[in-house]
C-alpha cells in the first residue's frame, strides 16, 4: 500500500491520502476514499454545526 494523491471535489487542490489513513478507513469498514481535503472537511463540519445550532435556537411553530 502507498500514499495516494487525491483531488478535493470542493477546492480542486491535491491532498495526500496516507497509508495510515487508508488503513484506518479499511479498519472502520469505509468503502470510499475521502473526496475533500482536510480544510474543506473542516469548513463543512463548521457550517453544519452552525446550521444545527441556529435550528435549535429557532422556536418550534405549533
Amino acid at each position: 500500500m502507498e500514499d495516494k494523491v487525491l483531488v478535493c471535489q470542493d477546492c480542486g487542490k491535491e491532498f495526500v491520502f496516507t497509508v495510515g489513513e487508508q488503513m484506518f478507513y479499511k479498519e472502520k469498514g469505509f468503502d470510499n476514499e475521502p473526496k475533500r481535503c482536510k480544510e474543506c472537511r473542516d469548513k463543512r463540519k463548521a457550517m453544519r454545526r452552525q446550521r444545527e445550532a441556529e435550528a435549535s435556537e429557532t422556536p418550534a411553530v405549533e
